[in-house]
């Protein structure tokens, strides 16, 4: 499992939230988090039907934060729980150091954070940086999203070097003028060859 992993966040968005998650897609966003957990579960249940839709056509996946799938079959949980985690197609879990990592089960993936400074977020951290991520990827034994400041191919180079199988994405995709063309740039830096990687992944950390 790798890729993109982007999150919603309809506060931050430059435009209507749907919007952004079609302009995602069409940059080849395929795996989608609805957060917006202030919502009443009936409004987020129909917002999660319409990303569906969305992202069903070029063969994507929605995954709901929180243990309630909303109709679906995938979800993202907490470090704080629940444990064990439901029986699901899809299971995620966001970690932040190795003692959350440890309590891991059948989770097929986690996200780990914050690997970087993040807007979102003012104040979230200390950031665990490449080297922390790279610690951390080493004892995940899952596939691993570097979640928190990821802007930039030079970013993802550097996840990508660490380990990570891919990278989580909020912020600067919900506030991107052009969110195809952010997906696509970051998409494109997942791809690309270990020793190319390595090289962005240097000129990351100067």
């Amino acid at each position: 499992m790798n890729g993109l992993l982007l999150l919603t966040d309809r506060r931050q968005a430059a435009r209507p939230l749907p919007e952004v998650i079609e302009a995602a897609v069409a940059g080849g966003a395929r795996l989608v988090v609805l957060r917006e957990r202030d919502l009443p579960r009936d409004e987020r249940a129909a917002l999660a039907d319409r990303l569906r839709g969305l992202l069903a056509p070029a063969g994507g996946t929605l995954i709901v934060a929180g243990p309630d799938p909303l109709g679906g079959d995938a979800v993202q949980l907490s470090a704080a729980g629940p444990y064990p985690p439901p029986r699901l197609g899809l299971v995620g879990r966001s970690c932040h150091d190795a003692t959350e990592l440890g309590r891991l089960t059948t989770e097929d993936y986690v996200t780990v954070s914050p690997v970087f400074p993040t807007a979102s977020k003012p104040g979230y951290g200390p950031p665990l940086g490449v080297a922390g991520l790279a610690r951390l990827v080493r004892a995940a034994g899952r596939p691993v999203f570097a979640l928190a400041g990821v802007s930039t191919a030079g970013q993802v180079a550097a996840c990508r070097a660490a380990g990570a199988a891919g990278v989580a994405v909020m912020g600067a995709v919900m506030r991107a003028a052009d969110p195809t063309a952010l997906v696509r740039e970051l998409s494109t830096a997942l791809v690309c060859e270990p020793s190319a990687a390595l090289s962005s992944a240097e000129v990351a950390l100067r």
